[in-house]
């Protein structure tokens, strides 16, 4: 199994979403520049922002954080 960075699970979990860089980031209440960044691997989110993350596109933290498959 090929493993997968934080960066390119968030960013695929976001388009298959549907969801712009601007619309997650309202949704899960951090600015756009940050979203950009995590996508960019320059920063990673804290604990209550992947929980937010999680809620917001309906997967769990082992799928964002690629320790499973969705």
């Amino acid at each position: 199994m090929e493993e997968r960075e934080f960066k390119d699970i968030l960013k695929e979990l976001r388009l298959e979403a549907g969801l712009s860089i601007t619309a997650l980031a309202k949704k899960v209440g951090v600015s756009p520049t940050c979203v950009c960044y995590w996508e960019k691997g320059k920063r990673k989110p804290d604990y209550e922002q992947v929980k937010q993350i999680c809620i917001v596109l309906g997967v769990s933290a082992n799928v964002v954080l690629g320790l499973e498959n969705y």
